[in-house]
């Protein structure tokens, strides 16, 4: 089994239940002043259905697909648009992984290690539009 199917399979367990994508968001607020008041008024449900898809489509970029829709992200996210800063990323990542250590009673270090791997190039595609 790949590092991305094992990600794939990681990612449909912690799906399986809303409070993944609400404690991921408590996490990241939680990482920064600057990030926190980004999300100051914001539809909270609608960002969290945006980062189900985000976070899928990192994964299927990472397994294969067109990496179309990173782009349209990374462009969204640039200083002319959203002007999400390229170090901010790191707290994103790091919520993730606390995220899925909360929620998949599969995770291992070798896992998120593999997380981390099969997200890398995808994070690094939208940061580098910045």
């Amino acid at each position: 089994m790949t590092k991305s199917d094992l990600v794939f399979q990681s990612y449909g367990r912690c799906c399986s239940r809303d409070e993944f994508f609400v404690d991921f968001y408590d996490h990241f607020m939680s990482s920064s002043d600057a990030i926190r008041n980004r999300f100051v008024n914001t539809d909270m449900a609608a960002q969290r259905h945006l980062l189900r898809n985000g976070i899928m489509q990192l994964i299927l970029t990472a397994r294969g697909m067109p990496d179309r829709k990173l782009r349209a992200l990374g462009e969204s996210h640039n200083r002319s648009n959203y002007n999400i800063k390229p170090e901010w990323y790191e707290f994103w990542l790091d919520a993730l992984m606390k995220t899925v250590r909360q929620h998949d009673p599969e995770n291992t270090p070798e896992l998120e290690k593999a997380w981390r791997e099969v997200l890398a190039p995808g994070i690094e595609l939208i940061r580098g539009a910045y």
